[in-house]
């Protein structure tokens, strides 16, 4: 079984995947800077974070070109939960995004720019989220009318 941490910084074959027809370097809903544990050394590290058509991408420099290589990517359907998380690091602005297997956790610069990636990245869980597609909703009103 892979570790969500693969899934955020698989092999580069996926990376690709991931971004292949997503100009993240052209409008995204929201980017900023946030400060993120290392994968496997466990220090805080400023990044630069773009969220874009479901996908939260970060790269070590804020000037984001079509050539640029991010250094690990988020796909946000596999995330259930993103909320304040000052309470789990006792550190201010902070805030966990949750899978069933693992917690990734990011520090903002101020309560609202934390507020704010709470609310972008939530909205962009609801939007591509796997558990209802159109095909799958039922309306039991209008099949009762037709009977």
């Amino acid at each position: 079984m892979a570790s969500l941490a693969s899934l955020w910084r698989g092999p580069r074959s996926s990376e690709e995947e991931l971004t292949q027809s997503i100009d993240f370097w052209n409008t995204p809903e929201r980017s900023g800077w946030l400060m993120k544990q290392g994968e496997y050394i466990k220090t805080w590290r400023r990044r630069w974070f773009v969220l874009k058509k479901g996908k939260l991408f970060w790269f070590k420099e804020n000037y984001i070109t079509r050539e640029s290589k991010p250094r690990g990517i988020v796909p946000v359907n596999t995330c259930l939960t993103v909320k304040g998380a000052e309470d789990v690091l006792n550190k201010p602005f902070a805030f966990e995004l949750s899978t069933s297997k693992e917690t990734m956790y990011f520090i903002a610069d101020s309560d609202k720019e934390k507020e704010e990636w709470i609310n972008s990245i939530g909205r962009s869980i609801v939007q591509h989220s796997r558990s209802v597609t159109e095909s799958e909703v039922v309306d039991y009103d209008s099949q009762r009318a037709d009977q």
